[in-house]
Order: C-alpha cells, then sequence, then structure tokens
C-alpha cells in the first residue's frame, strides 16, 4: 500500500474537506443499504488523511488538535459512520507518540505514513463498567505474549491492517497489544445492528490465544500517571463527530425546505423558505450549531495548549473545555437532527428519503459517554476547582 504524505494543516483541511464533498452523495445510500465503506476507507488511506498526527520527525504533518477535529467535524458533515471509524486509530497513534519505544515509534509511523490503519478492540460486553478489563495478555517464557478475550464496539477493526487490543496482564496494569489483522486466534466478526451508525460495522473481536510480540505491545498504564491528554484528545473527536452531524442534518433540512415543502397557509407566504415561523426556528437551530462548533474550536485550542505545557493545571483545563464541547455537540447533534422533522413537514418522514439516518447516527453517537458526567465534572471544577480523573473518557 502506498498513500501521499500531507505536508501541513492547511493541506490537511483542504483533503478533508475534498473528501467529504465526495462522499456525501453515496452517504444516504450506503446508510440505507448497509453497505460497508471500504472503497471510501481506501481513499482515506491512501490520500494521507489517517497519518497526519504522526510527528514531523518522522516525516509527518504533525497537526494540531483543532486541525484534527476540523477534520473529523468536515467528513461527519457528510457521514457520521465514516467520520467515526477512523476515530480509534488516531487515539492508538497517540498511544504510540506518547508510550512507544524508539523503535515502535519508527516502525508504526512509517506503517501509518503508507496508509496503514488502526482499528480498536477496547470495549467489553458484561462486565461491571466500562474499565473492567478482562481481556488478558499473559506472558510466555520468551517473553512474548498470547492474548485472550472478546470486545464490542470494535469499530474500524473489519477494516483495519492492525487491531490495537486493550488489555491487561497478570499485575492488572493496562497495555495496549498492536495485533495484525488475519493473526491466528484473531477473529472480527461483522455483527454490527446498531440503529445508527450503521456501516461502521462495529461488532465483536474475539481473542483465542492470539500470539504477540514483545515489541507490540505499550504499557498504557503509564499514560494516567502524570498529566495526560489521550482522554481529551478521544474526546474532542467524537464532539466534532456529534457537531459535524448538527451541521450536516441543518444544511440538509435546509435544502428540503427551500426545494420540496409547501408553505403553512395561514402563514400568507409564497414558499416555506418565506415563513417566519420557521425562519425563527432555523435561527434556533444555527445558534445551537454554532455554540457547539465554538466550544469544539475552543476546546481544540485548550488541547494544543496544553500540549505545548503539559501539566495538571493545563491537562485539567483542557479535559474540561473537551467535557464543556462535548456536552453541547451531543446536544446540538440530538436536537437538530430531530427537528429535521419538524422544520420539513410530513413530506421528509418518507422512509425512502432515508432523512432519519442523520437522527439515528446522532442518537446511537451520543451513547458513548453520559454527559451527566461530563457536567458533573464541569461543575466540580468551576465550583471547587477540582480537576477532574485522569481516565481515558475525559
Amino acid at each position: 500500500m502506498s498513500a501521499h504524505v500531507i505536508a501541513d494543516d492547511a493541506e490537511a483541511l483542504a483533503v478533508a474537506a475534498s473528501l467529504a464533498a465526495e462522499f456525501r452523495p453515496g452517504a444516504s445510500a450506503r446508510d440505507a443499504a448497509r453497505r460497508l465503506p471500504r472503497a471510501e476507507l481506501d481513499r482515506m488511506s491512501a490520500s494521507g488523511l489517517l497519518a497526519v498526527t504522526v510527528p514531523a520527525g518522522h516525516g509527518g504533518a504533525d497537526v494540531g488538535a483543532w486541525t484534527l477535529a476540523e477534520i473529523f467535524r468536515l467528513l461527519a458533515t457528510a457521514d457520521a459512520s465514516l467520520a467515526q471509524i477512523p476515530q480509534s486509530h488516531f487515539a492508538y497513534v497517540n498511544v504510540i507518540r506518547r508510550q512507544g519505544t524508539s523503535e515502535q515509534r519508527e516502525f508504526f509511523f512509517a506503517e501509518l505514513l503508507a496508509g496503514r490503519r488502526f482499528g480498536n478492540a477496547q470495549s467489553e460486553a458484561g462486565t461491571r463498567h466500562v474499565q473492567d478489563i478482562r481481556t488478558r495478555l499473559e506472558p510466555r517464557p520468551d517473553g512474548s505474549y498470547v492474548l485472550t478475550g472478546v470486545k464490542h464496539y470494535s469499530t474500524g477493526a473489519l477494516f483495519a491492517d492492525w487491531i490495537p487490543v486493550l488489555a491487561r496482564t497478570g499485575d492488572d496494569r493496562l497495555h495496549v497489544a498492536y495485533v495484525p489483522s488475519g493473526a491466528p486466534g484473531l477473529t472480527v466478526v461483522d455483527d454490527w445492528d446498531g440503529l445508527g451508525q450503521r456501516t461502521t460495522a462495529s461488532g465483536t473481536v474475539r481473542l483465542d490465544g492470539v500470539p504477540v510480540p514483545a515489541d507490540r505491545v505499550l504499557p498504557h498504564h503509564l499514560t494516567f500517571e502524570g498529566p495526560q491528554l489521550h482522554g481529551a484528545l478521544a474526546q474532542l473527536l467524537h464532539a466534532a463527530i456529534d457537531t459535524g452531524i448538527a451541521a450536516g442534518a441543518l444544511a440538509e433540512a435546509a435544502e428540503f425546505v427551500r426545494t420540496k415543502s409547501r408553505p403553512w397557509f395561514e402563514s400568507g407566504v409564497e414558499t416555506a423558505a418565506e415563513d417566519p415561523l420557521l425562519i425563527q426556528r432555523f435561527g434556533e437551530l444555527a445558534l445551537c450549531t454554532k455554540a457547539a462548533e465554538a466550544l469544539l474550536r475552543e476546546a481544540a485550542r485548550s488541547v494544543d495548549a496544553a500540549r505545548a505545557d503539559l501539566r495538571d493545571d493545563t491537562a485539567a483545563e483542557a479535559s474540561v473545555a473537551v467535557a464543556a464541547a462535548k456536552v453541547q455537540a451531543a446536544r446540538a447533534a440530538v436536537e437538530v437532527s430531530s427537528a429535521l422533522f419538524e422544520v420539513s413537514g410530513t413530506r421528509s418522514a418518507a422512509d425512502s428519503l432515508n432523512l432519519h439516518r442523520h437522527w439515528r447516527d446522532a442518537r446511537t453517537h451520543t451513547l458513548y459517554d453520559p454527559a451527566r458526567w461530563k457536567i458533573q465534572h464541569i461543575g466540580r471544577f468551576a465550583l471547587n476547582g477540582t480537576r477532574p480523573p485522569r481516565h481515558g473518557l475525559l
């Protein structure tokens, strides 16, 4: 596989905008038929977009958090499933940046620049909570490991060249094992049946005695022993996806009203787009979306500032800013995608139009982590100066 190497932030944004325009026309049909976007992901890989956080010293663009968030927002305005698939990819690139040895960085950054994709195998079903990871890395006499467990919601795994697996060793410490697709004992099952994000193939990964060389395992537990941005960056991309869903739904609602809706007979106007009550509602929805976009930009700036001066205080400020952006983005995505029908009228409810995909994507994606706990951390920080906890979900 070969891929273009993106030079800087400006080129990364231009490539993302171009791909979003390319992917948008087919998004509804892909969702309706649940046609998995392999060709589109290959285009994304070939474009170099998946390697934009590779450090400059290894030949990458090393784009900032704002650029990365905007890439995801742009993609999500076109197709929320396509935007979701590489979210974990960048989270696990970040693990290599933070915890990889020089040899691991050299190897994996070269893989990324060649267009290789990371999936994920982190969440588990039936455990006490999301941090209760029971997948195990058992050591072998030669220093390598054997990996055993079952993972769910493994977005991107079906399309990946490498699957990062979250697992614990015998001392209960958290590690990430990078497993190549096709490894013996590895099975990726396309059993995702979510009502939204239908083409992410977020199914099951089974690990039945998968052999893992020692140099493919990274000590992820060290990430959380000091100030860190792992969670903030991962959540920033989730916020960007929700913000993009809101913007995409708003744009499609406006197009529908301008071209297909009839005015209510009491309005006294010739077209639906002149209806003052519809204009009022669109203003409210635009404000909701713009607030999400503004908080996303502010959060990204906080992450970039903390990255340049990483301390407990700057990391906390970044996490709280990202939490605020995620709460508003989730609200905007659900409200705007639902209001699409309110402003568009009865015709918009036709199943054949598939306008409900925006709401289905929003409703599914915003369930990943509860906004109520983010609001708790925002409140504790605002009232008492209590820093949020160090974990990968904030």
